[in-house]
């Protein structure tokens, strides 16, 4: 028995703790569906103290995991100037993948048009956010205090600041080599402690799915059925069709190995819901399992968490048709190429602002005027997608990172084509 257990990997072990969840609260959902009992001890007690110290738990590693890492990663470049490469070649391909995203989305929503003839009455209101101007975004780039921006979690801030950090080391020489010896044994600890969270990981997800469907309505996903089939099936097939097309025209990977070591990510970034949250398991996958150099892809991870946006690209693709067609708008080529556009560069322009998927989607309804309200209509299922768009970022962080570090010559192609690579050093299996 105990060795059955030891052959048990991570992955299998989150899928057996991710269903086992989802059942119960299918389970607690049919035969209590109004249980006080079960709310107060259960869903709103045990599962969600579990699942939020689970979330937290990861959310605690983000920050420093990104500093240090960072910092480690751009004071081991021999030439500075190759971060301008590095950034211009990670944003333009998360701008391309963004686009793609969209345009396909929308592509589908036109063919199917989930919205025509359904009549929807909501209770359901939403309040736009003003979201910042791209120059605003660039002024708050640079952080007047760094500290302020490591408590309040500010990616972008926290990015600048190590770049500037990491090559100060580099140029600084004998103390910036004294610095670093630090920095890569904090590197060393923190990776640690990332495995050893990732192992308690199937109890957290477990708590998680359990309390999420216990609370669903399935009503309201019935109800809008087909706008969230599509949305669904977009996502899915932007995951397994359009990222391995651009991994092996792009870098000649495999991408069934690519995939198949981005189980678990996926499912990290399923069950949080969080790109954020998964960035400590995204970065130690791609450095230690995909092969891809410490220096390329901890600057490409935190940034495709922040402003790779595929995933919500595609909801606000089908989300905008959908909305004009209960609405009986007709949108013109004009109108979806707005669309587009808008959606692409605000990507970009609203990074790191909180509800970012929203905000960016009462933009674009903005832009080709449909009213904003709409978004109301689709609040009630988009809890659920939002767990599979952050699914379908991440492994766009990592695909990103994948092709970023082959053009550099900073892939290690063994460590990405063996089906075993680190697992013994992350003791998983």
């Amino acid at each position: 028995m105990s060795e059955n257990k030891k052959k048990l990997s991570l992955t299998s072990r989150i899928v057996i703790g991710m269903v086992a969840g989802i059942v119960l609260g299918i389970l607690l959902k049919a035969l209590f569906p109004d249980s006080t009992i079960v709310e107060g001890y259960l869903t709103k007690g045990i599962f969600y103290v579990v699942g939020q110290i689970f979330i937290a738990s990861l959310q605690m590693l983000v920050v420093p995991l990104v500093f240090v890492s960072l910092v480690v990663g751009t004071c081991s470049l021999s030439d500075p100037s190759k971060l301008g490469r590095l950034g211009g070649k990670a944003v333009g391909l998360y701008l391309i993948t963004t686009a793609i995203a969209i345009t396909f989305a929308i592509a589908m929503a036109v063919l199917v048009q989930p919205g025509t003839g359904l009549e929807l009455a909501t209770d359901a209101t939403y309040e736009p956010t003003q979201a910042p101007s791209l120059a605003q975004v660039i002024i708050d780039l640079f952080p007047t205090n760094p500290f302020n921006a490591f408590a309040n979690g500010n990616m972008l801030q926290i990015i600048v600041f190590a770049l500037l950090f990491g090559i100060s080391m580099a140029l600084v020489g004998k103390a910036g080599d004294r610095v670093k010896t630090l920095f890569d044994d904090f590197n060393e600890v923190i990776m640690k402690l990332v495995i050893i969270l990732m192992n308690i990981a199937p109890y957290g997800v477990f708590a998680l799915m359990a309390k999420l469907f216990a609370e669903t309505s399935f009503e309201t996903i019935f109800s809008l059925g087909k706008y969230f089939l599509l949305v669904l099936f977009v996502l899915i097939a932007h995951a397994l069709i359009t990222y391995p097309v651009i991994l092996k025209g792009l870098s000649g990977m495999n991408p069934r190995i690519f995939l198949r070591k981005m189980r678990e990510v996926q499912i990290f970034g399923f069950s949080t819901a969080s790109s954020n949250a998964t960035m400590p398991v995204t970065l130690e996958t791609v450095t230690k399992r995909l092969g891809v150099h410490n220096s390329v892809g901890s600057f490409t991870v935190p940034l495709g968490a922040t402003i790779n946006m595929d995933g919500t690209a595609i909801m606000q693709g089908v989300a905008t048709v959908f909305i004009a067609q209960v609405y009986l708008v007709d949108l013109s080529i004009a109108d979806y190429l707005m669309v587009v556009l808008t959606a692409t560069l605000a990507s970009v322009g609203t990074a790191g602002v909180p509800g970012v998927g929203m905000i960016m989607l009462a933009m674009v309804l903005g832009q080709v005027g449909l009213p904003v309200e709409g978004i109301g209509l689709i609040i009630g299922v988009d809890r659920l997608l939002d767990m599979t768009r952050t699914a379908v970022n991440v492994t766009g962080d990592a695909m990103v990172s994948v092709v970023v570090a082959k053009s550099e010559g900073a892939l290690d192609e063994d460590v990405f084509n063996d089906a075993k690579a680190d697992l013994k050093e992350r003791n998983l299996e």
